[in-house]
């Protein structure tokens, strides 16, 4: 029994290093300001978004950021407001938390694409598996403005 535990603790933490690793990866870039827009993008997700760091959310986002989910206000105090409703400060982990599948960055944009496990709406008792978006704009080194696929609640 104590053979089969260590084994799993040690698939677990390798599993746990190579996710971090295959993370680290995604923030490659030939070009060093994509790279740099990749960083501050992932490091604004992991620490604002997913700790609920929103103290941080300045030193990441302009003021003036510009919101196109349809239920979060525009504005970094609009982003602030809504988030603080229910964001609870935990500690910042070297990973996003999400099944990320890759970040992306192309000029201004970064691109974070995530797995997506949803109920199947014909079949309540079955899941289907897909992928979700999120594209961030980056303006003089802070996240200037954010798109995704969410509707209207």
């Amino acid at each position: 029994m104590k053979k089969k535990l260590l084994l799993l603790s040690a698939i677990l933490l390798l599993g746990t290093a190579a996710f971090a690793q295959s993370q680290k990866s995604m923030l490659y870039s030939k070009d060093p300001q994509l790279a740099k827009n990749k960083k501050l993008v992932y490091d604004f997700w992991r620490s604002v978004l997913e700790a609920g760091h929103l103290e941080l959310a300045p030193q990441y986002m302009t003021e003036t950021y510009i919101q196109h989910n349809p239920n979060v206000p525009t504005g970094r105090q609009g982003f602030l407001d809504f988030f603080s409703k229910f964001a609870k400060a935990r500690p910042i982990v070297d990973t996003i938390k999400g099944p990320l599948i890759a970040i992306v960055a192309e000029g201004d944009r970064v691109v974070l694409s995530f797995k997506a496990v949803n109920r199947d709406p014909k079949d309540p008792s079955k899941t289907y598996t897909t992928t979700s978006f999120e594209m961030l704009r980056v303006e003089n080194g802070k996240i200037a403005e954010h798109w995704d696929s969410a509707l209207k609640e």
